[in-house]
C-alpha cells in the first residue's frame, strides 16, 4: 500500500499542511496545534481552514473557540467573521473542537497563526514525537462477533495539493514525498505521468524514483494551467506494478500577478440635458486574468476625475461593482457644458488602494440637446412695405435666437400669425439655414381697401418645450406692414362677355358695348383697342367701347369652334405708368339657312350592268338642323339621257340609291346632275354632280384590274411617261448590240493569221476601212518620210512562225526622205520605195503592197481617188501597174483585162 509522508503526530493523527487548508485524519482522541501560513501579508479576511475526516463519517460537529471573530462550518472549514490584522493575533492560537455524536469522541486541535514564508511548525502531540514521514493507515480496525480483530484494505483518500503560482523558491521543490508498505518488501521505483510530467507541459513535476519525492522544477502560472492531473506508479525494479496507481491533482494557487483590463480604453455615453439625478448613462466594464473567486480577480471601479468640474465635481457616480455609470446631481445644461471626461480606474483586490492593482481608462460622456430654450425675437417689432397686387413677395425678415443645437427640431423655429390676417394673405416659412422667418404675400393686397396691416406673430419650436421650461416674453413680436400704392391695370367686367346673334348679320351692325372700369380711385380715362381678331369680323370704338361689325358673320367660317367666335380687346388708362388690361368677346353665332345641300359622296363605281349593285349616296349640308336633313333627291332634267339611264330610290330622310336604268351602260365616267333640296324654312336647292365611273365587273360584282387602272383615272402624262421609259430602254439595247457587232468586226479586221489555202500573195486583200474618200484631199507630205531609225525585232527561237511573220534574211535598205521634202518629190520617193519593197524579201506581205499604219493628218498631195476601182469605169489604163513590179500584176491583170 503506498504511503504519502508528510508529518506524523503520536502516530494516531495525520496531517497535511499546504497553504491555507490543513486536512485531519483522526482516529483517536487529541489535541494539536497547527501553524497556520496566510496569504494575506498584515490580514485576514474570509481566509479557510478545512478539515478532512479521512473518511470517518459525516457526524462531526465542529466548534470555533473564538466565535466572535472564526466561524467553522458543517464541512470544518474555518473562516474570519471579520477583517483581522495579524499583528492583533500574535501569540495567540484558535482552538478548533471536533465531535463525534455517535462514538461520543472529541478531537481538540490548536491553530497558529505567522506571516507568508514562515517556517511550517508542526506542535507534538500526545504519547509520540516528531518524526519526518508518517504512514497512511490503509486498514481499519473491525471487531468480529467474536471479539476477534482484523484489517480490511480501503481506497486512498488524497486530498489536492495547493502550489503558489509565481513561486521565488529554490527550485526544484519539494511538494509531496509518496511510499508504499511494500518497499520494505521488495526494491520499487517511483514515477508520475500526466500533463506536466511526461506530457505537454513536459517537465513540470519531476519524482525521485527511489525516494518517491514529488518536486516542481519551474514557477507555475495559473492564468495558463490552473490544475495538474498526475497518476503516480510504484514498480519493482523487473517493471511489474506493485501497487495501483493513484491520482494526484496539484492546483494552482492564483497570486494577484494581473492588472484589470478595460475592455475599451474610450468610453462614450449620452445623457439627456436636465436629466434628472439618478439617470443612467453607461456601463464601463474591465476584466482580470486573476482568479475571479478571489479576492485578486475581485474589482472595483471609481472616478477619479471629472472635466469641467462644473456644476459641480461630482456629476455623476459609478456603481463600484457593475461599472454602471448614473447622473448624481441635477444641473446639466448643454448650453454651458456640451461634454463631460471621466477618467475611470478599476482595481483588483476588492478595490483595496494598498495591494490590489489598478487601470484607468476614458469615458466621454456628451448632453443631448433637449428643448430647454425657446426661440426669442431679436426685437419686439419688425417693419415692411409692398406694392399692391403683388404675390410671392418677401415683405421682411423676421430673426430670432436659440441656445438650442443648431439644426435639431428643438433649434428650427416655426412662425404663427396670431392676429392681423383674417383672409390670410400672408405666410411665414421659416429659412432652414439661418432659422428666419420670411414674411410672404400669397394673396394680393388691394391698397383701397387696406393701407396697413399690423400682424402679431408668435415664433415656436418644432417640438414642444420640455415640462418646466415656460415660453419668454421675446418669443412674441410685432408686424407692421405698408401698402404701396400702384396705377392698377382696367378690368372688363364680365370677362369674357358672351353675347348671341344670327349669323349673316351684316357689316356695320352694333353688336354690343364692352367697357373696362379703372380700380384706382383718382379719375383717369380708358381707351379701347383691337388686340386679337382672327376673320377680322369686328371694330370696337376707342372711347365708348362700342363693338361693331366691319364685314358679314359666318358661322360655317373655320375660326368659329362650336358656334363660338372669340375675339379680345384691350382698355389702357392714361396713368404713370399706364395700364392696360384685356377682356374677351364670345359672339355665339345661332344657324340660319345660308348653305345649300351637295351630293356626299362625290364620286362612285358601279358596273356597266344593272345587278348585283347599287349606289347609296347622302347629303351634305354646311348648316346645321332643321336647316339641314331630312333632304328631297331628284334626278335633273337635263340633259335627257340622265333619267333614261338613272334611276334614284329612297331609302330614308338622308340616303337614296342610284342605280342603271337600263340593262347596259358602255364603260366610261359619268357627270349624274342630282337636285337636293334641304328642308330649312326657306328650302336651298342645289344640283349637284355625281361622278360615276362605269366599269366591267367580274361575278363577285367588282370592277376587274384593268377597268379599275382606267377608272381610277390614269392619266395621259403617266402613260407618256411609261412609254418613253419603254423606248429609252430598247434604245439602249440596240446601242449595246451595235457595239458588240463593231467590237466584233475591228476584232476581226486586226486578225493576221491566214489559212494556207488563201495565201494573200495570190488575192487581193480586203480592206474595210478606206479612208475619207474625195473629201479627203489634206494631207501633211512630211509624215510620209521614213523615220530616221528603225527598229529591229528581235530574233526569235527556230519553231512555228505565222504566216505574215517577216522571214529571217537581212533587211535592205530604203530610201531616206529628207526632213522638209518639197511636194514635187513625193512621186520620186514612192517609186524608190517600190523598187525597195520589191526586192525586199522581207517585207510583208511579201508579194503584195505594203501597208502603211500611220499616213499623218493631212496632206499637200492630190487625192489618190483618181485611182478608180473597176466599178468606176473600165477606160481606165491600169497596164503601167506591170510596170510596178511583180506585186502589182496581179492587179493589172485583173483590172485591165477584157471582161473574160
Amino acid at each position: 500500500m503506498f504511503f504519502v509522508s508528510c508529518f506524523l503526530l503520536g502516530g494516531k493523527i495525520v496531517l497535511v499542511h499546504t497553504q491555507s487548508r490543513v486536512f485531519l485524519c483522526l482516529s483517536h482522541t487529541h489535541s494539536i496545534s497547527l501553524s497556520l501560513s496566510l496569504s494575506l501579508s498584515l490580514s485576514l479576511s474570509l481566509s479557510a481552514v478545512s478539515f478532512v475526516d479521512c473518511g470517518r463519517g459525516s457526524g462531526l460537529r465542529f466548534e470555533s473557540g473564538d466565535p466572535a471573530d472564526f466561524r467553522i462550518g458543517a464541512d470544518g472549514t474555518v473562516y474570519a467573521a471579520r477583517t483581522l490584522h495579524l499583528s492583533e493575533r500574535k501569540g495567540q492560537s484558535l482552538k478548533i473542537r471536533m465531535k463525534d455524536a455517535e462514538a461520543q469522541e472529541v478531537w481538540l486541535t490548536h491553530v497558529s497563526f505567522t506571516l507568508p514564508n514562515t517556517p511550517k511548525q508542526v506542535s507534538q502531540g500526545e504519547g509520540g514525537s516528531e518524526r519526518e514521514c508518517i504512514v497512511f493507515p490503509w486498514r481499519s480496525v473491525v471487531v468480529g462477533g467474536d471479539g476477534s480483530v482484523s484489517r480490511v484494505k480501503r481506497d486512498w483518500v488524497i486530498p489536492p495539493i495547493n502550489v503558489p503560482e509565481n513561486s521565488r523558491g529554490q527550485f526544484p521543490e519539494e511538494l509531496v514525498k509518496i511510499r508504499s508498505d511494500r518497499d520494505k518488501i521488495n526494491t520499487l521505483r517511483y514515477s508520475v505521468t500526466g500533463p506536466g510530467a511526461d506530457q505537454t507541459p513536459t517537465g513540470l513535476f519531476i519524482i525521485d524514483p527511489i525516494t518517491g519525492q514529488l518536486s516542481v522544477t519551474k514557477p507555475l502560472d495559473r492564468e495558463q494551467i490552473s490544475n495538474f492531473h498526475l497518476r503516480a506508479h510504484a514498480v519493482d525494479i523487473n517493471g511489474n506494478q506493485m501497487e495501483n496507481p493513484i491520482d494526484i491533482v496539484i492546483n494552482v494557487i492564483d497570486m494577484n500577478d494581473n492588472r484589470p483590463e478595460f475592455s475599451h480604453q474610450i468610453w462614450n455615453g449620452t445623457v439627456d440635458e436636465g436629466a434628472k439625478p439618478g439617470s443612467f448613462v453607461m456601463t464601463v466594464t474591465a476584466q482580470d486574468k486573476d482568479d475571479p473567486n478571489t479576492a485578486n480577480g475581485m474589482l472595483r471601479y471609481k472616478i477619479l476625475s471629472q472635466s469641467p468640474e462644473s456644476p459641480s465635481t461630482n456629476m455623476f457616480t459609478i456603481n463600484n461593482k457593475t461599472g454602471k455609470i448614473i447622473t448624481v446631481a441635477a444641473g446639466l445644461d448643454r448650453e454651458k457644458v456640451s461634454q463631460y471626461t471621466l477618467i475611470i480606474q478599476a482595481t483588483d483586490m476588492e478595490g483595496n488602494p494598498m495591494y490590489g492593482l489598478s487601470n484607468t481608462a476614458t469615458a466621454i460622456i456628451r448632453l443631448l440637446d433637449v428643448n430647454d430654450n425657446a426661440p426669442e425675437f431679436t426685437r419686439e417689432t419688425f417693419h415692411g412695405e409692398v406694392p399692391e397686387n403683388r404675390v410671392n413677395v418677401i415683405v421682411t425678415n423676421l430673426t430670432v435666437t436659440d441656445k438650442d443645437k443648431p439644426g435639431t427640431p428643438a433649434w428650427n423655429a416655426v412662425y404663427r400669425i396670431t392676429s392681423g390676417d383674417p383672409t390670410g394673405r400672408f405666410s411665414i416659412p421659416t429659412d432652414p439655414t439661418t432659422n428666419e422667418g420670411l414674411i410672404t404675400v400669397v394673396k394680393p393686397i388691394d391698397f383701397e381697401m387696406s393701407h396697413l396691416y399690423t400682424l402679431i406673430v408668435v415664433a415656436e419650436n418644432e417640438v414642444p418645450l420640455v415640462g418646466g421650461i415656460h415660453r419668454t416674453r421675446q418669443s412674441t413680436a410685432t408686424i407692421s406692414i405698408r401698402i404701396i400704392d400702384v396705377n392698377e391695370s382696367p378690368n372688363f367686367d364680365p370677362n369674357p362677355k358672351q353675347v348671341k346673334l344670327d349669323e349673316g348679320l351684316p357689316a356695320g351692325s352694333t353688336l354690343t358695348t364692352f367697357t373696362a372700369h379703372d380700380p384706382d380711385r383718382q379719375g383717369q380715362s380708358i381707351r379701347y383697342s383691337k388686340l386679337f381678331d382672327p376673320a377680322n369680323w369686328l371694330e370696337i370704338d376707342p372711347n365708348s367701347g362700342r363693338i361693331s361689325t366691319i364685314t358679314l358673320l359666318d358661322r360655317e367660317s373655320p375660326y368659329v369652334r362650336n358656334n363660338l367666335y372669340n375675339a379680345t380687346f384691350m382698355a389702357s388708362d392714361n396713368g404713370i405708368p399706364p395700364a392696360s388690361g384685356t377682356g374677351t368677346l364670345q359672339i355665339y353665332l345661332l344657324d340660319i339657312n345660308d348653305n345649300a345641300p351637295r351630293v356626299f359622296p362625290r364620286e362612285a363605281e358601279v358596273c356597266e350592268r344593272p345587278e348585283p349593285n347599287a349606289i347609296n349616296i347622302t347629303a351634305v349640308d354646311g348648316d346645321l338642323s332643321p336647316n339641314a336633313g331630312p333632304f328631297a333627291f331628284e334626278l335633273a332634267i337635263r340633259p335627257s339621257d340622265v333619267r333614261r339611264n338613272w334611276t334614284l330610290t329612297r331609302l330614308s330622310g338622308e340616303y337614296v340609291q342610284l342605280s342603271l336604268k337600263i340593262g347596259y351602260l358602255h364603260s366610261g365616267v359619268y357627270e349624274v346632275p342630282i337636285l337636293i333640296t334641304d328642308s330649312g324654312n326657306l328650302p336651298m336647292a342645289n344640283t349637284s354632280y355625281l361622278r360615276v365611273k362605269v366599269c366591267q365587273c367580274d361575278h363577285h360584282g367588282d370592277c376587274v384590274d384593268m377597268e379599275r387602272i382606267m377608272a381610277a383615272g390614269l392619266g395621259t402624262g403617266a402613260i407618256i411617261a411609261i412609254l418613253i421609259c419603254i423606248i429609252i430602254l430598247l434604245v439602249l439595247v440596240l446601242l449595246f448590240v451595235m457595239w458588240m457587232k463593231r467590237r466584233d468586226k475591228e476584232r476581226q479586221a486586226k486578225q493576221l493569221l491566214i489559212d494556207p489555202e488563201d495565201d494573200v500573195r495570190d488575192n487581193i486583200l480586203k480592206y474595210d476601212e478606206e479612208g475619207g474618200g474625195e473629201e479627203d484631199q489634206d494631207y501633211d507630205l512630211s509624215q510620209l518620210q521614213q523615220p530616221d531609225t528603225l527598229e529591229h525585232d528581235l530574233v526569235k527561237p527556230v519553231g512555228i512562225r505565222r504566216l505574215d511573220e517577216r522571214p529571217l534574211h537581212p533587211e535592205p535598205s530604203y530610201p531616206l526622205r529628207s526632213a522638209a521634202p518639197h511636194p514635187g518629190d513625193i512621186g520620186d520617193f514612192i517609186h524608190e520605195g517600190l523598187k525597195a519593197a520589191d526586192t525586199d524579201p522581207t517585207a510583208p506581205p511579201y508579194d503584195s503592197l505594203l501597208v502603211f499604219d500611220y499616213e499623218g493628218s493631212g496632206s499637200t498631195a492630190g487625192s489618190l481617188s483618181s485611182l478608180h476601182s473597176s466599178s468606176s469605169g473600165g477606160d481606165q489604163d491600169y497596164d503601167y501597174l506591170s510596170e510596178w513590179g511583180p506585186r502589182f500584176r496581179k492587179l493589172a491583170d485583173m483590172y485591165g483585162g477584157n471582161d473574160d
